[in-house]
């Protein structure tokens, strides 16, 4: 078992981030990547997690599933694994690693679900490779997603920035994924109830009179 840190002794010296990096670093329920607990093994992952709320809100309505919360920053994730904590959660863990190295963690097409909430636009032409619905991605997502388990098998993606989201269709498309369900302004349409859990950031962009783009696209497998 890894030593403990004590979380008091960052408070006062600058130290926010790494007071909430010792949190994350204490809770049973946070790995980083090196550590990583194989015998764990997820039915969806949501990439670019954030504080991993939206990943608990999913967990605790389907408890028969097991989450995965995955994003490059500790410091956030830990919000998510409190959360899970206090509400007794079993079923969902919280990694810090980036979305190309899951391909070395989880077994190939074991998900039912890969959610992307609101990833980072990068609109620079030259930061496209790093978007997460770059097609280097999309062949990561096919991977790990599940053969013959109907429209389950799915990625999900919500995003506000229209301009990324029609790039990303068309990314999608083009790599040979089915898209099953689309919508341009998700809470307004009477798609599942499940898809419209805000994060934290959909919540102040729909303050400010932005809309949710949603699709939900399936891979076609040879």
């Amino acid at each position: 078992m890894a030593e403990l840190i004590d979380p008091k002794q960052f408070v006062i010296v600058r130290k926010r981030k790494k007071y909430r990096f010792a949190l994350f670093h204490n809770s049973p329920l946070c790995y980083e990547y090196d550590a990583w607990d194989s015998s764990y093994r997820p039915d969806a992952v949501e990439i670019g997690a954030g504080n991993g709320q939206f990943a608990v809100e999913l967990a605790r309505r389907h408890p028969d599933l097991k989450y995965l919360a995955v994003d490059v920053k500790g410091d956030r994730l830990q919000n998510g694994a409190h959360s899970a904590l206090q509400d007794g959660l079993e079923n969902i863990r919280f990694l810090r690693a980036r979305a190309d190295q899951l391909q070395d963690m989880l077994a190939p097409h074991s998900l039912q679900q890969i959610w992307l909430t609101f990833p980072d636009p990068f609109p620079r032409r030259r930061s496209a490779g790093r978007r997460l619905t770059h097609p280097h991605f999309l062949s990561i997502y096919r991977t790990l997603l599940a053969h013959g388990l109907g429209p389950m098998a799915s990625m999900y993606l919500k995003h506000d920035n229209r301009d990324f989201f029609l790039w990303s269709l068309e990314q999608i498309v083009a790599d040979g994924w089915h898209i099953d369900e689309l919508s341009f302004d998700l809470h307004e349409s009477e798609l599942l109830h499940d898809y419209k859990i805000l994060t934290t950031y959909e919540k102040r962009w729909l303050s400010h009179g932005l809309t949710t783009n949603f699709v939900r696209a399936t891979p076609e497998h040879s």
